[in-house]
């Protein structure tokens, strides 16, 4: 643990804390640190969740699958940011999504219910991670409403439109980097890989964006 404190002390989670004072609470909270491998599940649907994860290295995807096998990207998850929250804190503990290493990933793991309930010793800085897990929760939901605002529009021209003005707006500029491959980018807009690379060519062709390979460059809504 000892080794990772500074790139811990960078997180979101822990900002306003001093490094000096991680190591403390993180033996107070009963935090560990575990690696995946990209392809590897860090929590299967159905599985029992009782601590937060904080991403220090790589990203997670939190996907649903149905009964048939199909599978739907709800939100990617990166370095620095939370997951599991939604389950660890919650009445129902068991997850109904899987958390799925799409890289290799280090992950931090806190107990929830250590985060929540000050410990004897009452920590100095426990009531400034609380409220910065609440700031990151807001967050993720943020993002998951998003999500809904992409996948409602009817046609897939317009979730790529939507999807593309979100990243121009959080990039602060037409010209941007996507987190997501072709496959990931389909299984996020809930579409078919094949129709995505047509659709995605369809526009480049009529002037509407222009991309090489994960970079795009947003020209004008048709």
């Amino acid at each position: 643990m000892k080794e990772h404190i500074n790139k811990i002390s960078q997180t979101a989670l822990f900002h306003g804390i001093k490094a000096d004072d991680l190591m403390p609470m993180l033996t107070c909270l009963g935090s560990y640190i575990r690696n995946y491998k990209k392809g590897e599940f860090v929590f299967l649907s159905n599985d029992s969740i009782h601590s937060i994860g904080v991403i220090l290295e790589g990203t997670i995807h939190m996907i649903k699958e149905d009964i048939w096998g199909n599978k739907t990207i709800l939100t990617f998850i990166k370095n620095g940011e939370l997951f599991g929250e939604t389950f660890a804190c919650g009445s129902q503990l068991n997850s109904v999504v899987s958390f799925y290493a799409a890289t290799n990933c280090k992950i931090l793991f806190m107990p929830f219910h250590k985060i929540l309930h000050s410990c004897n010793m009452s920590c100095i800085f426990h009531h400034r991670l609380i409220e910065n897990m609440v700031q990151l929760i807001a967050d993720k939901n943020t993002q998951l409403m998003e999500k809904i605002e992409i996948t409602s529009k009817k046609s897939l021209r317009e979730k790529i439109l939507t999807y593309m003005s979100i990243q121009a707006q959080f990039h602060q500029s037409n010209y941007f980097e996507i987190p997501l491959g072709r496959l990931e980018l389909a299984d996020y807009l809930c579409a078919n890989r094949s129709a995505l690379t047509r659709e995605l060519n369809n526009m480049k062709q009529e002037g509407i964006l222009d991309f090489e390979k994960n970079r795009f460059h947003l020209l004008k809504k048709n």
